[in-house]
């Protein structure tokens, strides 16, 4: 059996060691379930929290308003939910860099 050409051995070892290192960072960066979990539960908290906040200020407003009148609480809520979706695009950004 003839023995493969040196360029080719070389072009080989190139490929597994490219592998081999992509392997290596692959395993460095991966994250556990309970990383995932954490992250998925501050994406959670940073969206709801101004929504929520906002429909408690809101409905307190309405409440010490004269008159019947959900305006402040529609009004905070959209405003929560704005601020909630800024917020998690900006955690999700931020951890993709």
């Amino acid at each position: 059996m003839k023995p493969p050409p040196a360029n080719s051995r070389s072009r080989l070892s190139a490929t597994v060691d490219r592998q081999a290192q992509r392997l290596r960072r692959a395993e460095r960066e991966r994250h556990g379930v309970l990383a995932q979990a954490a992250y998925l539960g501050t994406l959670g908290l940073v969206f709801v929290l101004p929504l929520v906040g906002g429909a408690y200020l809101g409905r307190w407003l309405d409440q010490h308003s004269t008159g019947y009148s959900i305006r402040w609480t529609l009004s905070l809520l959209f405003l929560g939910l704005v601020v909630g979706a800024w917020n998690a695009w900006q955690l999700i950004k931020r951890h993709e860099d």
